[in-house]
């Protein structure tokens, strides 16, 4: 199947995926509502019925988001299985969620106390410099006894920085007040329930640019499959391009992360399934992964609404639940895809 064919598929299916998301929930919004909707909303200024106002307001804030978080997951597990040269990599493994989880939960618990709050920016920065810091521990640590960094050495320290990193968690949900307590364990969950416009708009921005230096480096991330001293022959300073690599994906998937919670195995499974369609190329997996991540995350947003309607399912077990059998089933059947 050609690259065209392939974006266009999965383009295609976000679409469909997208207008699913938006119709269905604790209320039915029909297509012909939808459209009177935009027209008063971009156009007339009309006043809008309940149902249009919930769309506007409440569907699709959160089918955008919901594009754009799984759009920045997929097109960071690219680039941290591309840096690693390792392909099970993905934040989650290697501390990225779970600092990012510790610096949202020192926010919900003293962020008021220490008056830092520089509104809707406030979390998402937290998020940002707790998931950095986590990541570039088990970076700088993998590395300590080693010119390179070993599949099982990073691993290991990955498990061990995540532990570290949750237990911070479990303490600060400790010694929380009630609803700071639940707003952690929600956030540790993962929920778009909080969509709105603003989030829409930092998480978007973020991706966007993101994405663009991750298509930058991507030809790099190309000579570094063949190996660090492969690729300093050719001219790259590896050193600089995993800094500015791993720059990057902190800032992609911590402000993500910041607005929905953790959602686990995006990261992970859909590299991996486009690896088995058409191969490592950086640059395709990127673009592949804008389309696939963010089709793989609307629809398990569906499943979340609707198995257990009208309650709503936390979207980061529906991930995980479908994710490990997933992977675990590409593993043996197909190993690795470098």
């Amino acid at each position: 199947m050609k690259v065209a064919s392939i974006y266009t598929l999965l383009g295609v299916l976000l679409v469909v995926a997208t207008i699913a998301s938006t119709v269905y929930g604790a209320v039915d919004i029909q297509l012909h509502e939808m459209s009177s909707a935009l027209k008063k909303w971009m156009f007339t200024g009309e006043k809008m019925t309940l149902t249009e106002q919930i769309f506007i307001d409440i569907r699709l804030p959160r089918a955008i988001l919901t594009i754009v978080v799984g759009a920045s997951l997929a097109v960071g597990g690219v680039l941290m299985q591309g840096l690693f040269l390792n392909p099970i990599v993905e934040p989650g493994l290697i501390g990225t969620s779970s600092g990012a989880a510790f610096g949202a939960a020192l926010y919900f618990t003293l962020g008021a106390a220490f008056d830092f709050s520089t509104g809707e920016w406030t979390l998402p920065i937290a998020a940002c410099l707790g998931g950095m810091i986590a990541t570039f521990m088990v970076y700088y640590l993998s590395r300590s006894h080693a010119k390179h960094s070993s599949i099982i050495t990073l691993l290991l320290i990955g498990i061990a920085i995540n532990a570290l990193f949750l237990s911070g968690v479990g303490f600060l949900s400790y010694i929380a007040r009630d609803p700071q307590a639940r707003s952690i364990t929600f956030w540790n969950l993962g929920t778009l329930s909080g969509a709105n416009w603003q989030s829409v708009v930092v998480v978007g921005i973020t991706c966007v640019v993101c994405v663009f230096f991750g298509l930058r480096y991507a030809k790099q991330l190309n000579a570094l499959m063949l190996g660090e001293v492969e690729a300093e022959h050719l001219g790259i300073s590896v050193r600089k391009l995993k800094m500015r690599v791993l720059t990057v994906n902190v800032i992609l998937v911590s402000i993500a992360t910041a607005f929905t919670g953790v959602i686990g195995f995006i990261g992970l499974v859909v590299p991996h399934l486009l690896r088995i369609i058409k191969g490592s190329d950086t640059r395709y997996l990127i673009w592949g992964s804008l389309f696939m991540g963010a089709l793989v995350l609307s629809v398990s947003d569906i499943l979340s609404r609707i198995l257990l309607a009208p309650a709503e399912l936390p979207i980061g077990i529906v991930t995980t639940v479908v994710g490990v059998p997933v992977f675990i089933y590409l593993l043996r059947k197909n190993e690795y895809y470098f």
